[in-house]
C-alpha cells in the first residue's frame, strides 16, 4: 500500500502546465508517488535515453521500465519544443560515426542553417537551437512533420524514421497525420512515466522540502 498523499515535489505539474500553455494536452497525474532520499548518477546515466541512442537502445531503454514503443514515440514528441545545445549535434554535422562526413539523413538545407548555428571551428558548442525549427514554441504535431522532411535535430530524434525498418515508423505517420492521437498517447505516456517504480512499503518519502531529504 503506498502512501495517498501528493507529493509535494511532484515534477509532473510543471511539464504539464508547460505543454498546455502551449497549446499541447492535459492529463490527471496520479497522487501519491513518494520522493527518493539516495541519488546515483551512474545509474542514472546509465539508464537515461542519450540523444546519441540508436534506436535499438531507446527501445531496450524504454522497454526496461515498461514502456513501448508508442510510448517512446510520444514521449519523443515532447522535443516539438525546447532548446538544445551545438554539442548534441555536431557530430551529425561534421563527424557522423566517425565518417568524417555529415549524417546522410540530415536535410542539406536544415544542415545548412544548423552549421551557421554550430560552426566546425570557434563555435559555442552551448549556443541553443530550437528542436522543432518551424513551430519552437508550440505543442504540436510538427515534430513528426519535421522527421518526415529528415529535420530532426538530435539523432535519437531521427533514428525513429530513419532506422531501417523502424517499427516506430509508422507512429510517426500517425502522429504526423493526427495531432489529437498524439496528445492522446502523450498524455498516457505521461503517465505510464510517472507509474515507473514507484517507491512502496517503507521506502521514500514526502518531502518537506523539496531540495532535501527530511531531517538533514
Amino acid at each position: 500500500m503506498h502512501d495517498e498523499r501528493p507529493t509535494r515535489c511532484s515534477r509532473a505539474f510543471v511539464p504539464m502546465r508547460a505543454c498546455m500553455q502551449s497549446g499541447g494536452p492535459r492529463w490527471r497525474v496520479p497522487l501519491g508517488r513518494r520522493d527518493g532520499t539516495t541519488a546515483n548518477l551512474t545509474a542514472a546515466n546509465s539508464l537515461l535515453p542519450s540523444p546519441r541512442n540508436n534506436l535499438t537502445m531507446l527501445q531496450r531503454k524504454f522497454a526496461a521500465v515498461g514502456l513501448d514503443d508508442t510510448d517512446l514515440v510520444a514521449l519523443s514528441g515532447a522535443h516539438t519544443f525546447g532548446r538544445a545545445q551545438c554539442q548534441f549535434v555536431t557530430d551529425r554535422l561534421y563527424n557522423f560515426s566517425k565518417t568524417g562526413m555529415p549524417d546522410p539523413t540530415l536535410d542539406v538545407g536544415y544542415r545548412a542553417q544548423l552549421a551557421g548555428s554550430c560552426p566546425r571551428r570557434h563555435g559555442n558548442r552551448s549556443a541553443l537551437n530550437d528542436l522543432d525549427p518551424t513551430t519552437p514554441d508550440a505543442f504540436d504535431k510538427n515534430y513528426f512533420t519535421n522527421l518526415q522532411g529528415n529535420r530532426g535535430f538530435l539523432q535519437s530524434d531521427q533514428e525513429l524514421l530513419a532506422a531501417p525498418g523502424a517499427p516506430t515508423a509508422a507512429i510517426v505517420g500517425r502522429f504526423a497525420s493526427d495531432e489529437k492521437a498524439f496528445f492522446r498517447s502523450f498524455a498516457a505516456a505521461m503517465i505510464n512515466m510517472g507509474n515507473i517504480k514507484p517507491l512502496t512499503g517503507a521506502q521514500g518519502e514526502v518531502r518537506r522540502n523539496c531540495r532535501r531529504v527530511n531531517g538533514s
